[in-house]
């Protein structure tokens, strides 16, 4: 019987300019050893591998689709017979490193229990970029995900949030669906403290992306659109 072949965790741009600054030599050269893929979408993976360097024809490629619907309506099961069969395959999130606010965890938590070897090669993170670039507290932080959508829950856990931070000095990350951005802000705003530090950081290595991080007193004085833009904030 052959030995598993190894699950390697392949990172994406998060900005449709970013290729460049996004891929290494080392994938590179990976994804052009691999001809299997686990992916959310398989029009932008194929596009992403083009970017990445692929030299292998695209239609010696096998892609298993782990989009949303096809995550609820098939085995996944299935998408492993070629790693257990000793065949290398990559995993391929729809933007950023596959398994940070992503379901491809998912997979990496079915690989592990198969005995299945995991490679994360390096690659851009929204939340660790955003992070870098806040000045709060790198050593002691916390990703929530999304919020409460409803305006009352959402108010009381960014309240939660900002005790936290004060009580642990501990950075608190949170997301939002895009269109959604512009509400969550103005809750922010709206409900935290004025010396409560917020950093937002916006449209991460794309060729208009923005980073602000200050007092809520002084975001109070701004007026910024992040409708429809990737977008991760921090409370401090």
């Amino acid at each position: 019987m052959a030995s598993p072949g190894t699950l390697f965790l392949i990172p994406v741009p998060l900005a449709s300019e970013a290729a460049a600054a996004s891929f290494t030599p080392f994938l590179s050269e990976t994804i052009n050893q691999i001809r299997e893929y686990i992916v959310e979408n398989e029009k932008t993976a194929r596009r992403f591998l083009k970017e990445a360097g692929l030299k292998l024809p695209q239609s010696e490629l096998i892609l298993h689709d782990y989009g949303k619907h096809n995550r609820l309506q098939e085995d996944v099961t299935t998408f492993f017979n070629g790693l257990l069969a000793g065949r290398d395959v990559g995993l391929m999130s729809e933007a950023g490193c596959p398994g940070i606010a992503d379901p491809g965890a998912d997979i990496v938590a079915h690989a592990h229990r198969l005995g299945i070897k995991v490679v994360p090669l390096v690659g851009p993170s929204s939340l660790i970029l955003a992070l870098m670039a806040s000045g709060f507290n790198g050593q002691g932080f916390t990703f929530h995900g999304y919020l409460p959508i409803d305006p009352a829950g959402r108010s009381q856990k960014i309240r939660e949030l900002e005790k936290r931070a004060q009580r642990e000095k501990q950075t608190q990350l949170f997301i939002e669906t895009p269109f959604r951005n512009n509400q969550l802000l103005a809750e922010i705003l709206k409900t935290a403290d004025q010396k409560t530090r917020l950093c937002v950081a916006c449209n991460l290595t794309a060729l208009d992306e923005l980073i602000i991080s200050e007092p809520i007193s002084q975001w109070r004085k701004r007026q910024i659109d992040l409708h429809k833009k990737p977008t991760v904030f921090l409370i401090f």
